[in-house]
């Protein structure tokens, strides 16, 4: 087949107008195109008033072989990529020990699915519970202000990615097509198909909820086995020849050990405790960059008319996104993770901090749209928390612990109106915009929420926001605070093998480990990292 690109037709074209389109950008005729299929579509919202979709296309024709060689100098017209997958490895009839896999969000699911399906039988522990019942506790939460610090929206079957907008797509370079192994696994496990082409996929929190669970119910008819509340609370570790450390197990908090050679260490953004253990054995970490700041809320209809004018409401187009930055005097300030049509969720997985993040259904259809709003921080910032790797950790308790106190010690979350917080006065009655944040907020000012220089990029960043999507710096538009998880405040160094950098044997991957952001990005991660196992144990 060949792949043709950047076919574009108006929104609202009829299902014969593409294959005419087909047909014109390539000069033949109808009998010469067998079958096409959808390999990509997306938009392009510029002109409002003339909003076009993009097309990507694999087109079955028995002229092939002349149409790459006539249009051998477009680039838009290419032969059509294996995306296939193809495992690296098949596990040897007996292993000593079978490799372990610490974590069960996307890296460690698919992590785990990989080495299941190459025969290798992981073993899989999480610290939370399986998806059903960490939801019950991450509602108790939300509903009822109690906390269950090892099973919330960090903690628990899925990972952090299960309470958000489920969204599946990155920056990443894949040239070997890992993403699309991810989205297939997922469309076998439930998900839509429209995932596999659509420019920007999403599944929400529902469906993820079962998808989740039918991939773990894959993984043990494979022969992998999946333990929850089995935390990890330290390492086997012996001395190697090199000077390296070499991992032989772990200990878990019940005190059980269980031994292995290879171990996939795929910990969440939010394993604080866990980044403690690991820095105490030794195991190299460094301190990384990430971002803190609030959670913005406008009527989601306001993105829509912004973003689509006339054209706001389409069924195709769905709820609308955004992403901004802004370059400031001193700070960059950008928009992260945004919700269309969802709503801001308690993310605290530890007693008396207040941590923000955002969610929505894969229906999209909340009132509000919500964000995060950030300003870039690095390791030269958190000086003032403490010195070392973990500094960054630091730092995040101490705006989280604020945070709870400036929300009433009750985990509601501190607000402020954004054209409060542009005057400098504190917030005391709501306007238009309710905020969604449960188990609810306490308006005030949020001055003190962060750091100085972060509320000054912020009230820098806000008005130049207005000029890029009208209506942004409304005046009842709520910020709460505080988004502080942005992505994890250390890096575990690996090495080319994928292994740590002074452990063999110990693979850190995905968000927690610093290499990764993002359900796909964790995905993909997860199955570069199963792969190197893999070829460690059969010596490939």
């Amino acid at each position: 087949m060949l792949r043709l690109t950047d076919l574009k037709l108006p929104l609202d074209h009829g299902e014969a107008a593409l294959e005419a389109a087909i047909l014109k950008r390539l000069h033949i005729g109808a009998a010469d195109l067998t079958g096409y299929t959808i390999a990509r579509r997306g938009y392009d919202a510029r002109k409002r008033g003339a909003i076009m979709l993009i097309y990507a296309l694999d087109i079955d024709t028995p002229r092939e072989a002349e149409l790459l060689q006539r249009f051998a100098d477009d680039t838009h017209v290419r032969p059509t990529p294996d995306t296939g997958y193809r495992f690296v490895a098949k596990a040897p009839p007996r292993i000593e020990h079978r490799p372990l896999v610490v974590g069960f969000g996307p890296c460690g699911l698919f992590a785990g699915l990989i080495l299941a399906q190459m025969g290798f039988r992981p073993i899989i522990l999480d610290r939370g519970k399986e998806v059903r019942e960490r939801t019950k506790d991450t509602w108790d939460l939300w509903r009822k202000r109690n906390l269950h610090p090892e099973s919330n929206v960090q903690f628990g079957e899925g990972g952090a990615g299960t309470f958000s907008d489920g969204k599946l797509h990155s920056q990443i370079r894949d040239p070997l097509h890992h993403g699309r192994k991810v989205l297939t696994e997922f469309v076998k496990a439930g998900a839509p198909e429209e995932i596999l082409y659509v420019s920007k996929p999403h599944i929400g929190t529902f469906r993820l909820v079962s998808m989740v669970e039918n991939m773990r119910a894959t993984i043990e008819s494979l022969g992998g086995e999946v333990r929850f509340s089995q935390r990890v609370d330290d390492l086997l570790l012996e001395a190697g020849a090199d000077g390296r450390q070499q991992i032989r197990g772990v200990t878990l908090a019940s005190g059980e050990q269980i031994r292995a050679d290879h171990v996939v260490l795929a910990l969440g953004h939010s394993a604080r405790d866990t980044f403690e253990m690991l820095h105490a054995r030794g195991v190299y970490l460094e301190a990384k960059p990430f971002s803190i700041g609030f959670r913005i809320e406008h009527p989601q209809s306001v993105i829509d008319r912004a973003r689509f004018g006339p054209q706001a409401g389409h069924p195709i187009l769905g709820a609308a996104d955004y992403h901004l930055v802004h370059h400031g005097k001193k700070r960059s300030v950008y928009s992260f993770c945004m919700c269309p049509g969802g709503t801001v969720v308690a993310a605290t997985s530890e007693p008396g901090r207040v941590v923000t993040n955002g969610m929505s259904q894969y229906s999209r259809n909340e009132r509000n749209a919500n964000a995060a709003v950030v300003v870039g921080i690095d390791p030269p910032d958190f000086a003032p928390y403490g010195d070392g790797p973990l500094a960054g950790i630091a730092l995040q308790r101490t705006l989280e612990s604020h945070a709870y106190v400036l929300g009433g010690e009750n985990y509601s979350a501190p607000a402020q109106l954004v054209g409060d917080f542009l005057a400098g006065r504190a917030s005391r009655d709501f306007g238009d915009v309710q905020p969604s944040y449960q188990p609810g907020v306490n308006l005030g000012s949020l001055d003190s929420a962060l750091p100085d220089y972060a509320i000054a990029a912020i009230r820098e960043a806000l008005p130049a926001f207005e000029r890029q999507i009208r209506g942004y710096a409304m005046r009842d538009a709520i910020l709460t605070g505080v988004e502080t998880r942005t992505s994890s405040p250390v890096r575990i160094t690996r090495d080319d093998s994928l292994q740590s950098r002074n452990t063999r044997g110990l693979y850190p991957a995905g968000e927690g480990a610093g290499y990764a952001g993002g359900i796909l990005s964790a995905a993909v991660d997860g199955i570069k990292v199963a792969e190197a196992v893999a070829r460690n144990i059969t010596k490939n």
